[in-house]
């Protein structure tokens, strides 16, 4: 199964008759070998049971890693890491017991149900008793945006109760932050490390679906069972708080009441300007905790450039999932087909094209290499080890394409870029996606922060350019709405859940789609002199400056 890389579109040959959305090609330009089946046959493997969700450090890992290098292998790829596949991560996992007693304000807590709690320290025991509970606002601490939820108050052995997102997404015509558009004061992540900065013993976020752009049962599926990180010295692992979660709104409005405060005033407040309000009352925690330490790995595979072979282009897609629940009844296993068989398997199939060509005389100037990272899900742990110790050096590193979820709602006349306007690297994109009669567009929700949830944002903080695209708003013709339609209903509600799973009725021409958006750009790129850098006005535009104005 061949897909033509054209002025019209890019469709598979063979397949234009089994899904609405693909139609022949009037005229070719280039032949991309994408296989279909191949593709389609990557995501149901690597998603099935028999890979037990790959969690890493499990028997779900060693198979996935035997079949990554194995399929990097059988393309002509070479191992990045002095020959072998494998760039060892070393990881510790963090388990707390679900057997916790909590008292917030003197209120009971159900685990799961009302808070999910756990420490990222390697103690046997969690034990805080009488800890003062301070709601901080957002938790930020910005200078360049004057503002400081800490001001004035010292967080040593008190417990931090935080709102998500941050003060843009609650007043957005107010000019504050980067109005809807999240910015990396809204993460999860920099809230527990601003707290740990800050000297606190604990922070606990509250969970708000708008805001936080998804529903409790991902804090419920993703922030239980062992919670993996990075292996730290003694000295940072002392430094951050000893208990760090979520507590429901509902819950949170109640313990705010209790201690004769409004949680939605108080909120309104702290989108306004810096608040930090004692709640006057405190908390007890109790559980016990399990650290376990093993390595888990970074796939590395490379494709030579035949000039300039020291300087790269990476691809990277995480290859971990959830793994199993034994506490779940009936279905166990987070198959995490969507998220991330889809994107694991476009790397690979993307990579076997860029071998396939070099192979038959037409080699690329600079290097590709392919990462499939660890850890995602709980941090972007490989993508962060592979930056903070990379194969090969950062400053020889062109630019980052990543995958995260494929689209497998068909063929769109759009393509999107998200957190589009950062780096200059997007225009290599634009211009590949009009090959296709596409125009690029930003993402229809910045304030869920898609930018710093994926493993790209990992290179952009040392400012390598780096995108995470794919997909579309709008279905080229009726049928292929309809399609997107009732496939968004099937799928509804199975991100971080038991029902991603790979099903047989997914159109896979809307990823085979966007893979030749990237399999353009990076071509385009790695076989020129160019560096992008980021837009002035940009987070990262000091690490490595645009040569050009935002268009």
């Amino acid at each position: 199964m061949r897909l033509l890389l054209s002025a019209c579109a890019l469709t598979l040959v063979s397949a234009c008759s089994q899904h609405p959305a693909q139609t022949q090609s009037q005229s070719v330009d280039s032949v991309i070998e994408f296989n279909e089946p191949r593709f389609r046959q990557d995501i149901q493997n690597l998603s099935s049971d028999k890979f037990e969700g790959r969690a890493p450090t499990t028997q779900g890992e060693t198979l996935t890693l035997d079949y990554l290098s194995k399929a990097f292998a059988a393309a002509g790829l070479e191992g990045a890491n002095g020959g072998s596949y494998l760039q060892a991560v070393p990881m510790v996992s963090y388990t707390a017991s679900e057997d916790q007693q909590i008292s917030l304000g003197g209120m009971t807590f159900n685990y799961r149900k009302d808070i999910v709690l756990g420490s990222r320290h390697d103690n046997r025991q969690i034990n805080i008793t009488n800890a003062p509970l301070v709601f901080v606002g957002y938790g930020i601490n910005a200078p360049e945006y004057d503002w400081n939820d800490y001001q004035g108050i010292d967080m040593v052995g008190k417990i931090a109760v935080i709102l998500v997102n941050d003060p843009g997404f609650a007043l957005p015509n107010s000019g504050k932050f980067n109005g809807k558009t999240m910015t990396y004061y809204g993460r999860w992540t920099y809230k527990f490390e601003e707290a740990s900065r800050q000297g606190a013993l604990g922070a606990i976020i509250i969970h708000d679906t708008e805001p936080a752009a998804y529903p409790w049962s991902v804090v419920e599926n993703s922030w239980t069972g062992p919670q993996q990180d990075l292996v730290v010295d003694k000295a940072s692992q002392d430094s951050r708080v000893q208990v760090e979660g979520w507590i429901s709104k509902e819950k949170a409005s109640e313990l705010f009441d209790k201690a004769g405060l409004s949680l939605a005033t108080l909120s309104d407040r702290a989108a306004s300007s810096p608040l930090n309000v004692a709640l006057e009352t405190t908390a007890d925690i109790a559980f016990s905790n399990k650290a376990e330490y093993a390595n888990s790995y970074n796939v590395v595979a490379t494709l030579p450039g035949d000039e300039a072979s020291d300087e790269h282009l990476l691809f990277t897609a995480h290859w971990d999932h959830l793994g199993t629940d034994p506490n779940k009844t009936g279905d166990q296993i987070y198959n995490g087909a969507l998220d991330n068989a889809s994107g694991t398997a476009g790397i690979i199939e993307i990579a076997r094209q860029f071998a396939a060509q070099a192979k038959n005389g037409s080699p690329l100037k600079r290097s590709i290499t392919f990462v499939a990272t660890t850890g995602e899900e709980q941090g972007l742990l490989g993508s962060r080890y592979y930056a903070e110790n990379p194969i090969y050096p950062l400053e020889k590193t062109v630019a980052v394409f990543n995958f995260d979820s494929t689209n497998i709602y068909g063929r769109t006349s759009d393509y999107i870029i998200v957190g589009k306007g950062k780096s200059e690297l997007e225009t290599y994109l634009t211009n590949a996606a009009s090959s296709q009669q596409r125009v690029t567009v930003r993402e229809n929700h910045p304030e869920s922060g898609g930018f710093f949830r994926s493993d790209h944002f990992s290179f952009a903080k040392y400012g390598v350019p780096a995108v995470f695209a794919g997909g579309g708003n709008k279905p080229v013709d009726e049928a292929s709405a309809k399609y997107k339609a009732d496939m968004k209903q099937k799928m509804k509600g199975c991100y971080h859940n038991v029902c991603d799973e790979y099903r047989a009725d997914w159109d896979l021409s809307g990823a085979l789609q966007d893979m030749g958006v990237y399999y353009q750009a990076a071509q385009t790129l790695a076989n020129s002199d160019d560096w992008p850098g980021y837009y002035q006005g940009t987070e990262f535009h000091h690490l490595r400056p645009a040569k050009t104005v935002q268009p």
